[in-house]
């Protein structure tokens, strides 16, 4: 009964999936996602000036990983960036990587009201303050999802380096960070499946979508880890090309997860609702 059950979900997931054009708005949230990424990068060089670094070990550094020629021209540019501040530009970093990942997020809102089958009635202010909140949460999951399963090697290397760890204690460290990924992205993720849709319905609902989502998003951040430790030379053969590809496919990837998610939620709301309706009309004609 319980297979049956399962299978018959499954199909009507298919459906949703395929009505609703789920690869089409994973598309839409991994092109918002990808532009997010420049005023990022401008906050990340306006901020540099302020950690007090040496332009000259920014230079050893730059010239130990690229070649003298290269590394000369962008000389001048590496001093200006380390060494002056720029508070404008921080500003206009920090509003910029705000506006730029909250339009993401309600690529993602979207998602979840094509989901849900409903329109968005919220005002404007509303839904951009929401997406906004919103941004903050999947930033935190971004950040766990990367570094832990990821980097959690580097991390575990970097402790054992500080202070010996017992081989019982690292492969703990190594459970550890899985579970804790898990957990932290899953709760995330339920917060985002709960007040992302116009649509209220009970907290419990959103945890099938979440975990589920956060299963594919470890997934796909497991491939990525995959990609950087067996496959880090191939942007010396194709040029950084490769490292965006591989980037615009993993914030792909996750959009896809995302809106698999949703459409679980979805899926067992409608069905939780049509029971429920079932038995009142059980009720009232007994």
């Amino acid at each position: 009964m319980r297979k049956k059950r399962f299978i018959r979900f499954g199909k009507q997931l298919g459906n949703e999936i395929k009505e609703d054009r789920a690869t089409g708005l994973a598309a839409e949230q991994s092109y918002y996602y990808m532009l997010a990424i420049f005023p990022l990068l401008i906050l990340l060089l306006s901020i540099v000036p302020y950690f007090n670094i040496d332009p000259q070990k920014a230079l050893n550094f730059m010239s130990s990983i690229m070649p003298s020629d290269t590394s000369d021209i962008f000389k001048e540019n590496v001093v200006k960036i380390v060494s002056e501040r720029n508070g404008g530009l921080l500003t206009f970093g920090i509003l910029g990587t705000i506006w730029s990942a909250s339009n993401g997020m309600n690529a993602f809102i979207h998602s979840m009201n094509v989901a849900f089958d409903v329109e968005e009635t919220r005002s404007f202010f509303k839904t951009r303050l929401v997406s906004i909140a919103l941004t903050f949460g999947l930033i935190v999951a971004f950040l766990v999802a990367l570094v832990l399963p990821v980097f959690g090697n580097v991390l575990i290397d970097l402790i054992k380096y500080i202070i010996p760890v017992p081989q019982q204690l690292e492969f703990l460290f190594s459970i550890l960070r899985w579970v804790i990924a898990i957990v932290v992205i899953s709760i995330v993720l339920a917060f985002m499946y709960r007040f992302a849709p116009n649509k209220h319905y009970p907290f419990r609902q959103v945890i099938p979508g979440a975990i589920v989502a956060t299963v594919l998003w470890q997934l796909i951040s497991l491939a990525f880890s995959f990609y950087v430790n067996h496959f880090g030379n191939y942007t010396s053969t194709y040029g950084s090309i490769g490292g965006v590809i591989v980037l615009m496919l993993w914030f792909y990837l996750t959009g896809l997860a995302l809106v698999i998610g949703g459409e679980i939620n979805a899926l067992n709301h409608r069905n939780a609702a049509a029971v429920q309706d079932s038995t009142t009309g059980q009720t009232v004609s007994t």
